[in-house]
């Protein structure tokens, strides 16, 4: 059902979300010395994209092969290259230390899998790697009903907390952590005020 959402979304012309990336994530990411990247739920690829044009090398993952489609055309306008996967992110064996960064900009997981899901990520993660995640926050159900076109889950167990992420991640270095009212202008589908939740991580190295 996810998956057919997601292709009906992405099969119209205009982008969903826009060819522009996440504000956070472009804030972010060129702190970073470019290597391995890994984009689950990168959709029409404006994340993986942009990384690619700094220099990283992009995995980037998704349910809808109308997503990659888009993700695969944007890429080619500007000229680089993504390694895009379509499937489950839970199917998908990815080595264990194999990615330098790892993104999930608003990717919501179904509340029983969330925390499954991130502790497989931070396993493909190296020592040192970083996490850059901005998601909506639990508060959020509060402005999405008072004007839908901002979009996100209306479950509020798909929703993040501060200390579900400080709990999945435990042990990380917190470069931030914080819950925080932001107006978004992204697309068709985040546009007005929201409460997000943004987070930026560095695996602990082995010997820490």
């Amino acid at each position: 059902m996810q998956q057919q959402k997601w292709d009906e979304r992405y099969q119209a012309r205009a982008f969903a979300y826009g060819k522009a990336p996440n504000v956070f994530f472009e804030e972010w990411l060129p702190k970073f010395t470019p290597g391995k990247l890994l984009m689950p739920a990168d959709g029409e690829g404006r994340n993986g994209v942009f990384a690619a044009t700094l220099g990283w090398q992009v995995t980037s993952v998704d349910l809808s092969a109308e997503g990659q489609t888009k993700a695969l055309q944007l890429a080619g306008e500007q000229g680089v290259t993504l390694d895009y996967k379509v499937g489950d992110l839970g199917e998908l064996d990815f080595a264990k230390e194999t990615f330098d960064a790892i993104g999930l900009i608003y990717a919501h997981f179904d509340a029983d899998k969330k925390t499954t899901y991130h502790q497989q990520l931070a396993n493909c993660l190296k020592p040192g790697g970083i996490i850059i995640l901005e998601a909506f926050s639990k508060a959020h159900l509060h402005f999405s009903a008072l004007d839908p076109k901002v979009g996100g889950p209306k479950n509020k167990a798909m929703l993040y907390s501060t200390d579900e992420i400080a709990a999945d991640f435990q042990g990380y270095e917190m470069l931030k952590l914080a819950e925080e009212e932001i107006e978004l202008n992204e697309g068709l589908y985040h546009i007005g005020k929201g409460s997000v939740v943004r987070f930026v991580g560095r695996k602990p190295f082995k010997n820490e």
